[in-house]
């Protein structure tokens, strides 16, 4: 049989059917047959991007439970209510801010042939009625809200509830929309998606190491170095340094334990979901890739964390002691690291992010430490430092077939990979390193002057009573727990009354008759 000289792909569908996606195709013709599945195709498709990534932002949104549930167990009995309602107001600030300017700021006005700072159009979404349009606020949203969330958990315990709520709408507002429109939207200096982007190929960040976690964890740094450590953490009640830092137990591990996994979870939509549709080959095929990093890294990143820390303590004290506080920590350092790289690393690669991360988190924890930073979860570790190293892998690992199906085929890949191919082209590596020092700078020159100026009006830290009874009795009518029990007349009440029911039986009784051998 002789090939055929066309193909369905040769079909002009411009030319035979028109612009007009709501056109009825009538007739017998063989054209309009094609138009007619054609155009139920596109809204299908268009459908199951919708749900896709509404499914994915759900999951990305049910992460709040998952700080929510880690922040609360790992803070004192006493501070539990004021965490978990600064973790509800992050959604409901986040949704406000980013629903009134932060998605204008964020995306408004890009296109690929330009280029600007910040966005101008789309505020309060008056001109969004598709669902593509929706559904990616609603995404982008979910996004916004985790990097609010990030800083919650660094300044429990002693933060005023005020100064939460200004800085958590700031950041949502106009921070974070900055450094997203730089990087994500087409007009973005650092951008990947520009007609002419930095270095040939711009910055690489796929699901946020950068553009989600680091902002989230730069602030937190600045935010802890200046609220100051929690009364008795370093220093004792007069002012004097202490000879060791003082840990304070998490109240419930079992919390932290739960809003670890439901965090894992949530990941898989962070990652896989972003890249933003799933009905094509290309696209189901790196979100599947997204899936399989993921996992890996932040399995590798819990086992690092955990046995790196269990050889030092043994060298340490001669003890071996497994950490819990690690095993989680690390996990969520492995998902953080990987999110930038999760759709253009080999696996192999994956579990390499996954180990360093580990180390990282490690390394990022004992600095806060000498340096008399407190951060009540350990949240600048995780997303700051492993933020900035997911960041920098991918200008090392970022392998040359997978960016192509990623992003585009713009020449510029992981500098091992460039290496190994023998010309040590670095741009790549570049960009990912300008994007970090982009990220660090932006918000640390918005971030300080706001955070000391809420410091300087009184604004920013609780009285230090009120942190000393805690800030669920000071703030929020009364303790998280009802641990009071029953009182002391009502349990003696019972304990009397239980008395006089008791039915005595003597010891030794006498059968009432003998036994039978007796009476023979």
């Amino acid at each position: 049989m002789a090939e055929p000289t066309t193909t369905i792909g040769d079909f002009n569908v411009t030319a035979w059917c028109g612009d007009d996606a709501v056109a009825t195709y009538e007739g017998q013709s063989v054209e309009n047959g094609i138009c007619a599945a054609y155009a139920y195709t596109d809204e299908t498709n268009t459908g199951l991007d919708v749900f896709y990534l509404l499914f994915a932002a759900a999951m990305v949104f049910f992460m709040q439970a998952g700080f929510a549930m880690l922040c609360a167990g790992s803070v004192r009995q006493k501070n539990v209510k004021n965490i978990m309602l600064k973790n509800i107001l992050d959604a409901c600030g986040g949704a406000l801010g980013f629903w009134s300017v932060g998605f204008a700021f964020a995306y408004g006005g890009s296109g690929p042939e330009k280029k600007g700072f910040i966005g101008n159009e789309g505020f309060f979404l008056g001109d969004f009625t598709t669902g593509g349009d929706l559904i990616g606020w609603f995404f982008q949203f979910a996004f916004a809200a985790t990097a609010a969330t990030i800083v919650a958990g660094t300044v429990a315990e002693r933060c005023k509830f005020e100064a939460y709520l200004c800085y958590s709408l700031m950041l949502t507002g106009f921070v974070y929309p900055v450094i997203v429109y730089s990087i994500w939207s087409s007009s973005g200096f650092l951008t990947a998606f520009n007609n002419d982007p930095a270095f040939g190929c711009g910055m690489h960040d796929f699901a946020g190491s950068g553009v989600v976690h680091m902002t989230g964890g730069i602030t937190a740094l600045w935010a802890a170095k200046i609220l100051g450590p929690r009364i008795g953490r370093f220093y004792d009640a007069d002012g004097n340094e202490l000879p060791e830092p003082v840990s304070f137990p998490p109240h419930s591990v079992a919390l932290q334990v739960l809003g670890t996994f439901i965090l894992w979870v949530g990941w898989y939509g962070f990652n896989p979901g972003s890249t933003l549709l799933i009905s094509n080959t290309a696209a189901s095929d790196v979100s599947a890739l997204c899936a399989v990093t993921t996992t890996i890294a932040a399995a590798s990143g819990s086992v690092s964390a955990m046995f790196t820390d269990m050889f030092l303590e043994r060298r340490k004290t001669g003890e071996t002691m497994y950490d819990i506080t690690m095993c989680m920590n690390g996990a969520l350092s492995g998902l953080v690291g990987i999110t930038a790289g999760c759709s253009i690393v080999e696996p192999w690669a994956a579990f390499v992010i996954g180990i360093v991360a580990g180390w990282t988190y490690i390394f990022w924890s004992s600095l806060l430490v000498k340096l008399k930073i407190d951060d009540a979860v350990d949240a600048i570790p995780v997303h700051f430092g492993n933020g900035m190293w997911g960041c920098i892998a991918v200008g090392l690992f970022a392998e040359p077939t997978r960016v192509a199906n990623a992003y585009s085929d713009h020449g510029h890949y992981g500098w091992f990979y460039s290496w190994g191919a023998g010309n040590a082209d670095a741009h790549l590596l570049a960009a990912q390193v300008c994007g970090v020092l982009w990220i660090i700078g932006w918000v640390s020159v918005i971030m300080i002057p706001y955070f000391i100026l809420l410091n300087v009006l009184g604004l920013f830290r609780v009285d230090a009573l009120e942190e000393e009874v805690g800030l669920d009795i000071s703030h929020h009518k009364g303790a998280a727990y009802d641990m009071s029990g029953p009182s002391e007349a009502a349990a003696e009440k019972f304990e009397i009354s239980r008395s006089q029911r008791k039915i005595e039986i003597p010891v030794d009784v006498a059968p009432a008759t003998a036994p039978a051998e007796d009476a023979a």
